[in-house]
């Protein structure tokens, strides 16, 4: 076996465990594939004997291209039109199946993400999802092991307050989904309205491209007013298709040739969150199964 066999079957070994550590820390899936492309560019040039543990080095080649691209993302971020969310994706099964994972790729738990500095970002993904020592996280963010340790501290206090408590089942956002559904096809407000948790938050991402939320709509009462206003319009212009979305349920809705993507995150058999994605450019991913590992 030549030493480009042997680098690019290492490569493809561990690929999708490399997109998912560039996809967690920028929330973007187009972005984490120019990640593995450029990451795939700096390992061909790498001495491979040189090399002790090959997994724990490509990380390290990822997490720094990741850790670039997070700069060029937020000037992005700053002159984006309405709320920005991450850039939903299709899933295989086997990422609901690892509850850790389907948690730390959901929509709620990336926004949370959102608010880390991209250095707490990429120490609390590799030490809290992927469980990194903290001398291989030390060599890939460029600190020491001690500095390390008192970042991942910081981001996991920071995460802890913030996160969304509990971890609904699949039943239940089920459930939420079909209410919203139902509320669009028959005109039931009332029954996604008892649905809604007295803080839940709504976000639509439509880019300036799309009519979406310019504002996160905050409280079932705005929200319900919200809901009202708009569902209606929808009634029999729509068709729906059941997704696992980020390794949540979730739904794909079709209009008009269009697509978007509703996404919930539900605590006490209540929704208090509430993702719209509907600009085109973030709906390349829903189309087919993105792999994912740990």
């Amino acid at each position: 076996m030549t030493v480009t066999e042997t680098a690019t079957d290492t490569f493809v070994a561990h690929r999708n465990l490399l997109f998912t550590v560039a996809y967690e820390m920028l929330g973007s899936a187009a972005d984490a594939e120019d990640v593995l492309q450029e990451t795939w560019l700096r390992w061909t040039r790498v001495d491979l004997d040189s090399v002790r543990d090959r997994r724990a080095y490509l990380v390290r080649i990822a997490t720094r291209q990741a850790l670039t691209h997070m700069r060029t993302l937020g000037r992005r971020k700053e002159t984006y039109i309405g709320p920005w969310l991450p850039e939903p994706l299709l899933t295989a099964p086997d990422v609901a199946e690892d509850v850790e994972l389907a948690d730390s790729v959901s929509m709620a738990m990336l926004l949370v993400m959102e608010t880390l500095t991209p250095t707490e970002r990429a120490v609390f993904v590799l030490r809290e999802v992927f469980d990194l020592d903290y001398g291989e996280i030390a060599e890939a963010v460029d600190k020491t092991p001690a500095a390390v340790r008192q970042i991942a501290h910081r981001a996991r206090n920071h995460v802890a307050a913030r996160r969304p408590r509990g971890i609904a089942s699949a039943a239940e956002t089920r459930e939420a989904l079909a209410a919203f559904q139902r509320a669009i096809e028959t005109g039931d407000l009332q029954g996604l309205l008892d649905m809604l948790a007295p803080d839940v938050v709504a976000l639509g991402d439509g880019g300036g491209v799309r009519q979406a939320f310019l504002e996160p709509i905050v409280g079932a009462g705005a929200l319900g007013t919200a809901l009202s206003q708009g569902l209606p319009q929808l009634r029999g212009r729509v068709a729906f298709e059941p997704a696992q979305i980020n390794g949540a349920p979730a739904l794909l809705v079709h209009s008009d040739g269009e697509v978007s993507v509703i996404a919930m995150h539900v605590q006490d058999g209540l929704i208090s969150g509430l993702y719209i994605v509907r600009n085109p450019e973030k709906l390349s991913h829903v189309g087919q199964e993105t792999p994912m590992s740990r």
